[in-house]
Protein backbone atom coordinates (compact mmCIF):
# COMPACT_ATOMS: atom_id res chain seq x y z
CA UNK A 1 0.00 0.00 0.00
CA UNK A 2 1.13 3.57 -0.71
CA UNK A 3 0.27 6.96 0.80
CA UNK A 4 1.14 10.34 -0.97
CA UNK A 5 -0.96 12.67 1.31
CA UNK A 6 -3.53 13.57 -1.56
CA UNK A 7 -5.71 16.36 0.55
CA UNK A 8 -9.43 16.83 0.39
CA UNK A 9 -9.02 20.40 -0.49
CA UNK A 10 -5.96 21.62 -1.83
CA UNK A 11 -4.40 25.40 -1.13
CA UNK A 12 -6.91 27.23 0.48
CA UNK A 13 -6.89 31.04 1.19
CA UNK A 14 -5.76 32.05 4.68
CA UNK A 15 -9.40 33.17 5.57
CA UNK A 16 -10.92 30.02 5.25
CA UNK A 17 -8.28 28.06 7.01
CA UNK A 18 -8.59 30.91 10.16
CA UNK A 19 -12.51 29.94 10.06
CA UNK A 20 -12.21 26.40 9.67
CA UNK A 21 -10.03 27.04 13.29
CA UNK A 22 -11.82 28.79 14.56
CA UNK A 23 -14.65 27.03 15.04
CA UNK A 24 -12.94 23.67 15.53
CA UNK A 25 -13.50 22.12 19.03
CA UNK A 26 -10.28 20.74 19.23
CA UNK A 27 -7.62 20.83 16.24
CA UNK A 28 -5.41 17.49 15.12
CA UNK A 29 -2.20 19.25 13.21
CA UNK A 30 0.00 16.67 11.02
CA UNK A 31 3.20 17.96 10.07
CA UNK A 32 5.26 16.67 7.10
CA UNK A 33 9.21 16.12 9.23
CA UNK A 34 11.01 19.28 7.98
CA UNK A 35 11.86 22.67 9.00
CA UNK A 36 8.91 24.58 6.82
CA UNK A 37 6.16 21.78 7.85
CA UNK A 38 7.08 22.05 11.23
CA UNK A 39 7.36 26.19 11.43
CA UNK A 40 4.07 25.82 9.85
CA UNK A 41 2.42 23.63 12.09
CA UNK A 42 4.13 25.83 14.91
CA UNK A 43 2.56 28.84 14.19
CA UNK A 44 -1.29 27.24 13.48
CA UNK A 45 -0.49 25.80 17.13
CA UNK A 46 0.54 29.20 18.69
CA UNK A 47 -2.55 31.08 17.25
CA UNK A 48 -4.99 28.30 18.51
CA UNK A 49 -3.49 29.03 22.30
CA UNK A 50 -4.00 32.45 22.06
CA UNK A 51 -7.90 31.57 20.68
CA UNK A 52 -7.77 28.75 23.41
CA UNK A 53 -9.26 26.28 21.14
CA UNK A 54 -7.81 22.72 21.98
CA UNK A 55 -5.20 20.97 19.66
CA UNK A 56 -2.68 18.47 19.11
CA UNK A 57 0.78 18.24 16.75
CA UNK A 58 2.25 15.09 15.32
CA UNK A 59 5.47 14.79 13.09
CA UNK A 60 4.31 12.33 10.44
CA UNK A 61 6.89 10.12 8.67
CA UNK A 62 6.38 6.96 6.61
CA UNK A 63 8.27 4.28 8.78
CA UNK A 64 5.80 5.81 12.19
CA UNK A 65 2.31 6.38 11.01
CA UNK A 66 0.73 9.53 11.70
CA UNK A 67 -2.83 8.03 11.22
CA UNK A 68 -4.01 7.68 14.16
CA UNK A 69 -7.53 7.91 15.49
CA UNK A 70 -8.32 10.90 17.94
CA UNK A 71 -11.42 12.91 18.81
CA UNK A 72 -10.40 15.83 16.16
CA UNK A 73 -13.52 17.18 14.73
CA UNK A 74 -10.60 19.13 12.22
CA UNK A 75 -7.16 17.44 11.00
CA UNK A 76 -4.79 20.15 9.43
CA UNK A 77 -2.20 18.22 6.90
CA UNK A 78 0.62 20.90 6.79
CA UNK A 79 3.26 19.53 3.84
CA UNK A 80 3.73 16.42 3.01
CA UNK A 81 2.36 13.77 5.58
CA UNK A 82 0.51 10.45 3.78
CA UNK A 83 -2.95 11.65 5.29
CA UNK A 84 -6.15 13.25 3.99
CA UNK A 85 -6.77 16.33 6.04
CA UNK A 86 -10.19 17.88 6.38
CA UNK A 87 -7.64 21.23 5.38
CA UNK A 88 -4.09 20.47 3.72
CA UNK A 89 -1.44 23.35 3.68
CA UNK A 90 1.12 22.22 0.76
CA UNK A 91 0.51 23.62 -2.44
CA UNK A 92 3.94 25.42 -4.65
CA UNK A 93 4.79 27.99 -1.62
CA UNK A 94 6.04 27.39 1.57
CA UNK A 95 3.67 26.01 3.92
CA UNK A 96 5.00 27.84 6.67
CA UNK A 97 4.29 31.14 4.45
CA UNK A 98 0.70 30.12 4.05
CA UNK A 99 0.50 29.09 7.90
CA UNK A 100 1.75 32.63 8.57
CA UNK A 101 -0.78 34.15 6.88
CA UNK A 102 -3.80 32.07 8.16
CA UNK A 103 -2.02 32.35 11.95
CA UNK A 104 -2.54 36.19 11.54
CA UNK A 105 -5.91 35.68 10.40
CA UNK A 106 -7.14 33.79 13.53
CA UNK A 107 -4.68 35.46 16.10
CA UNK A 108 -2.26 38.48 14.60
CA UNK A 109 -0.05 38.72 17.77
CA UNK A 110 1.20 35.32 17.88
CA UNK A 111 2.36 34.95 14.59
CA UNK A 112 5.64 34.57 14.57
CA UNK A 113 7.80 36.35 10.92
CA UNK A 114 10.73 35.08 12.61
CA UNK A 115 9.22 31.00 12.76
CA UNK A 116 7.73 31.34 9.05
CA UNK A 117 10.92 32.94 7.88
CA UNK A 118 13.15 30.11 9.35
CA UNK A 119 10.46 27.24 7.83
CA UNK A 120 10.76 28.96 4.74
CA UNK A 121 14.22 29.20 4.56
CA UNK A 122 14.48 25.33 4.16
CA UNK A 123 11.15 25.22 1.78
CA UNK A 124 11.27 24.24 -2.20
CA UNK A 125 9.94 27.22 -2.81
CA UNK A 126 10.85 29.67 -0.14
CA UNK A 127 9.22 33.03 -0.16
CA UNK A 128 11.55 34.77 2.76
CA UNK A 129 12.01 38.37 1.27
CA UNK A 130 8.46 39.71 2.35
CA UNK A 131 8.45 37.46 5.76
CA UNK A 132 12.20 38.88 6.47
CA UNK A 133 10.39 42.24 5.70
CA UNK A 134 8.04 41.98 8.11
CA UNK A 135 9.96 40.69 10.73
CA UNK A 136 12.40 44.20 10.30
CA UNK A 137 15.37 41.62 10.03
CA UNK A 138 18.55 42.13 7.60
CA UNK A 139 20.89 40.24 6.24
CA UNK A 140 24.71 40.37 7.62
CA UNK A 141 28.16 39.11 6.17
CA UNK A 142 29.20 35.63 7.49
CA UNK A 143 27.25 31.90 7.50
CA UNK A 144 24.04 30.58 8.82
CA UNK A 145 24.81 28.84 11.82
CA UNK A 146 22.93 28.45 14.92
CA UNK A 147 25.77 28.36 17.80
CA UNK A 148 28.16 31.90 18.81
CA UNK A 149 30.59 29.18 18.57
CA UNK A 150 31.67 29.36 14.90
CA UNK A 151 33.81 25.48 14.99
CA UNK A 152 30.81 23.82 16.08
CA UNK A 153 28.36 25.73 13.95
CA UNK A 154 30.18 24.81 10.73
CA UNK A 155 31.08 21.51 12.21
CA UNK A 156 27.31 20.72 11.92
CA UNK A 157 25.72 23.13 10.21
CA UNK A 158 23.31 20.23 7.85
CA UNK A 159 22.39 23.76 5.23
CA UNK A 160 25.72 21.96 2.83
CA UNK A 161 28.31 19.63 2.91
CA UNK A 162 31.96 20.41 2.92
CA UNK A 163 35.12 18.55 3.57
CA UNK A 164 35.44 19.76 7.46
CA UNK A 165 31.30 19.00 7.95
CA UNK A 166 31.07 16.79 11.13
CA UNK A 167 34.56 17.21 12.33
CA UNK A 168 34.93 20.61 14.60
CA UNK A 169 38.24 20.23 15.03
CA UNK A 170 38.85 20.19 11.48
CA UNK A 171 36.52 23.36 11.23
CA UNK A 172 38.78 25.06 14.57
CA UNK A 173 42.03 24.39 12.14
CA UNK A 174 40.37 25.56 8.94
CA UNK A 175 39.38 28.68 11.28
CA UNK A 176 43.01 29.24 12.17
CA UNK A 177 44.07 30.15 9.23
CA UNK A 178 41.88 33.32 9.27
CA UNK A 179 43.03 36.23 10.79
CA UNK A 180 39.98 36.45 13.40
CA UNK A 181 40.64 40.25 14.05
CA UNK A 182 40.67 41.44 10.73
CA UNK A 183 37.58 43.99 9.75
CA UNK A 184 35.97 41.11 6.81
CA UNK A 185 36.91 38.16 8.93
CA UNK A 186 32.79 37.01 8.50
CA UNK A 187 33.53 37.28 4.55
CA UNK A 188 36.37 35.46 5.00
CA UNK A 189 34.65 32.53 6.52
CA UNK A 190 31.86 33.20 4.04
CA UNK A 191 34.27 32.70 1.41
CA UNK A 192 36.54 29.63 3.06
CA UNK A 193 33.17 27.74 3.28
CA UNK A 194 31.98 28.76 -0.31
CA UNK A 195 35.36 27.39 -1.42
CA UNK A 196 35.97 24.39 0.83
CA UNK A 197 31.90 23.07 -0.65
CA UNK A 198 33.02 23.88 -4.81
CA UNK A 199 36.18 22.52 -4.56
CA UNK A 200 34.92 19.09 -3.38
CA UNK A 201 31.91 19.22 -5.90
CA UNK A 202 31.76 18.51 -9.63
CA UNK A 203 28.23 19.57 -8.96
CA UNK A 204 27.03 22.60 -10.66
CA UNK A 205 24.02 22.90 -7.97
CA UNK A 206 26.65 23.34 -5.47
CA UNK A 207 27.39 26.74 -6.37
CA UNK A 208 23.69 27.72 -6.71
CA UNK A 209 23.10 26.64 -3.33
CA UNK A 210 25.37 27.40 -1.44
CA UNK A 211 24.05 30.92 -0.80
CA UNK A 212 21.61 29.57 1.32
CA UNK A 213 24.44 29.29 4.22
CA UNK A 214 25.82 32.63 3.29
CA UNK A 215 24.31 36.08 4.21
CA UNK A 216 22.32 35.13 7.45
CA UNK A 217 19.66 36.77 8.41
CA UNK A 218 19.86 38.04 12.59
CA UNK A 219 17.01 37.14 15.04
CA UNK A 220 15.36 34.39 16.62
CA UNK A 221 16.19 31.87 19.13
CA UNK A 222 19.56 30.92 17.96
CA UNK A 223 22.29 32.87 16.75
CA UNK A 224 20.75 33.47 12.77
CA UNK A 225 17.32 33.08 11.15
CA UNK A 226 19.07 30.13 8.67
CA UNK A 227 20.55 28.45 12.20
CA UNK A 228 17.50 28.26 13.40
CA UNK A 229 16.34 26.50 9.92
CA UNK A 230 18.93 24.23 9.79
CA UNK A 231 18.07 23.11 13.74
CA UNK A 232 14.27 23.22 13.16
CA UNK A 233 14.68 20.88 10.22
CA UNK A 234 17.51 18.52 11.89
CA UNK A 235 15.53 18.24 15.23
CA UNK A 236 12.47 17.29 13.62
CA UNK A 237 13.94 13.92 12.07
CA UNK A 238 16.18 13.18 14.90
CA UNK A 239 13.98 14.18 17.78
CA UNK A 240 10.17 14.59 16.86
CA UNK A 241 9.36 15.88 20.21
CA UNK A 242 11.79 17.97 21.00
CA UNK A 243 11.19 19.83 17.73
CA UNK A 244 7.60 20.34 18.48
CA UNK A 245 8.50 22.08 21.80
CA UNK A 246 10.48 24.33 19.69
CA UNK A 247 7.86 25.05 16.60
CA UNK A 248 5.32 26.05 19.80
CA UNK A 249 8.23 28.26 21.41
CA UNK A 250 9.11 26.49 23.98
CA UNK A 251 12.76 26.56 25.61
CA UNK A 252 14.34 23.45 24.41
CA UNK A 253 17.42 25.22 22.84
CA UNK A 254 19.84 22.77 24.38
CA UNK A 255 18.11 19.68 23.47
CA UNK A 256 17.58 20.96 20.46
CA UNK A 257 20.84 22.23 19.48
CA UNK A 258 21.78 18.43 20.93
CA UNK A 259 19.51 17.09 18.58
CA UNK A 260 20.98 18.72 15.50
CA UNK A 261 24.62 17.81 16.31
CA UNK A 262 23.78 14.41 16.38
CA UNK A 263 21.50 14.23 13.27
CA UNK A 264 24.70 15.84 11.63
CA UNK A 265 27.35 13.74 12.37
CA UNK A 266 25.11 10.79 11.41
CA UNK A 267 24.14 12.86 8.26
CA UNK A 268 27.41 13.69 7.10
CA UNK A 269 29.38 10.58 8.03
CA UNK A 270 26.74 8.47 6.21
CA UNK A 271 27.64 10.85 3.08
CA UNK A 272 31.74 10.00 3.13
CA UNK A 273 30.97 6.39 4.07
CA UNK A 274 28.30 5.22 1.53
CA UNK A 275 28.36 3.30 -2.28
CA UNK A 276 27.43 5.48 -4.42
CA UNK A 277 26.37 5.13 -8.08
CA UNK A 278 25.51 7.54 -10.76
CA UNK A 279 22.96 6.36 -13.82
CA UNK A 280 21.46 8.24 -16.25
CA UNK A 281 19.90 11.46 -14.30
CA UNK A 282 20.43 9.57 -11.24
CA UNK A 283 22.78 9.49 -8.53
CA UNK A 284 22.73 6.77 -5.76
CA UNK A 285 24.09 6.85 -2.26
CA UNK A 286 23.94 3.29 -0.17
CA UNK A 287 24.24 2.81 3.58
CA UNK A 288 23.82 0.46 6.02
CA UNK A 289 22.27 1.14 9.71
CA UNK A 290 20.22 3.87 10.96
CA UNK A 291 20.85 6.68 8.03
CA UNK A 292 18.98 10.00 7.93
CA UNK A 293 17.85 9.41 4.52
CA UNK A 294 16.22 12.54 3.89
CA UNK A 295 18.81 14.64 4.75
CA UNK A 296 22.04 12.92 3.07
CA UNK A 297 19.33 13.09 0.13
CA UNK A 298 18.87 16.76 0.35
CA UNK A 299 23.20 17.41 0.72
CA UNK A 300 23.68 15.33 -1.64
CA UNK A 301 21.31 16.94 -4.12
CA UNK A 302 22.88 20.06 -2.71
CA UNK A 303 26.59 19.77 -2.95
CA UNK A 304 27.71 16.66 -4.32
CA UNK A 305 25.53 15.00 -6.81
CA UNK A 306 26.44 15.24 -10.73
CA UNK A 307 22.93 14.63 -11.17
CA UNK A 308 19.43 16.19 -11.02
CA UNK A 309 17.68 13.22 -8.86
CA UNK A 310 19.21 11.72 -5.79
CA UNK A 311 18.35 8.23 -4.39
CA UNK A 312 19.38 7.59 -0.59
CA UNK A 313 18.96 4.14 0.76
CA UNK A 314 19.05 2.54 4.00
CA UNK A 315 17.98 -0.80 5.29
CA UNK A 316 14.41 -0.76 4.71
CA UNK A 317 14.22 3.02 3.41
CA UNK A 318 14.73 5.33 0.63
CA UNK A 319 14.69 9.06 0.39
CA UNK A 320 14.66 11.28 -3.50
CA UNK A 321 15.69 14.91 -3.95
CA UNK A 322 15.51 16.80 -7.37
CA UNK A 323 16.65 19.78 -8.77
CA UNK A 324 14.03 22.41 -9.65
CA UNK A 325 15.02 20.93 -13.54
CA UNK A 326 14.56 17.56 -12.94
CA UNK A 327 11.28 16.98 -15.26
CA UNK A 328 9.62 14.47 -12.22
CA UNK A 329 7.70 14.22 -9.74
CA UNK A 330 9.06 11.96 -7.14
CA UNK A 331 5.79 11.87 -4.55
CA UNK A 332 4.44 9.89 -7.97
CA UNK A 333 8.03 7.93 -8.94
CA UNK A 334 8.04 6.74 -5.26
CA UNK A 335 4.10 5.63 -5.32
CA UNK A 336 4.91 3.91 -8.28
CA UNK A 337 8.15 2.12 -6.75
CA UNK A 338 6.07 0.26 -3.68
CA UNK A 339 2.95 -0.67 -6.29
CA UNK A 340 5.66 -2.58 -8.34
CA UNK A 341 8.12 -3.79 -5.29
CA UNK A 342 5.52 -4.60 -2.60
CA UNK A 343 3.88 -3.51 0.48
CA UNK A 344 5.43 -0.08 1.96
CA UNK A 345 4.43 3.70 2.38
CA UNK A 346 5.82 6.55 0.55
CA UNK A 347 4.89 10.39 0.47
CA UNK A 348 6.14 13.17 -0.45
CA UNK A 349 6.40 16.52 -3.14
CA UNK A 350 7.67 16.74 -6.16
CA UNK A 351 10.90 17.33 -5.29
CA UNK A 352 11.71 15.21 -2.17
CA UNK A 353 10.27 12.46 -1.14
CA UNK A 354 10.52 9.51 1.51
CA UNK A 355 9.64 5.93 1.70
CA UNK A 356 9.70 2.32 3.05
CA UNK A 357 10.31 -0.87 0.79
CA UNK A 358 11.52 -4.52 1.86
CA UNK A 359 12.96 -5.20 -1.25
CA UNK A 360 16.78 -5.70 -2.87
CA UNK A 361 17.99 -2.76 -3.39
CA UNK A 362 18.95 -3.47 -6.79
CA UNK A 363 15.21 -3.63 -7.28
CA UNK A 364 15.01 -0.22 -6.06
CA UNK A 365 17.20 1.48 -7.51
CA UNK A 366 15.80 -0.34 -11.25
CA UNK A 367 11.95 0.93 -10.29
CA UNK A 368 12.98 4.32 -9.63
CA UNK A 369 15.44 4.80 -12.44
CA UNK A 370 12.43 3.43 -14.86
CA UNK A 371 10.11 5.56 -12.89
CA UNK A 372 12.12 8.98 -13.69
CA UNK A 373 12.48 8.01 -17.57
CA UNK A 374 9.14 7.63 -17.87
Amino acid sequence: MSTTGRSREDAPQASDIAGRLATAEFVRLVAGADADSLAGAGLLARALDGNAIPFQVTVARPWASADRATDADLTVAIGPTGIDGDLSLSGAGSASGAAFEAARELDAESADPVLALAGSHMADAPTTADLAERAGLERRPGVAVPTDDLADGLAHTTLTHAPFSGDPKAVADTLATIDDEADDYDRRVASMVALSVLDDSPSERAAETIGAALRPYEGGPFETVGGYADVLEATVREDPGTAVALALGHDVREAALDAWRRHARSAHAAIEAATTGRYDGLFVARDDGDVPVETVARLLRDARSPEPVVLALTDGRAAAAATPEAEVDLAAVFEGTIDRLGDGTAFGTRRRAVATVEAETADVITAVREAIQT
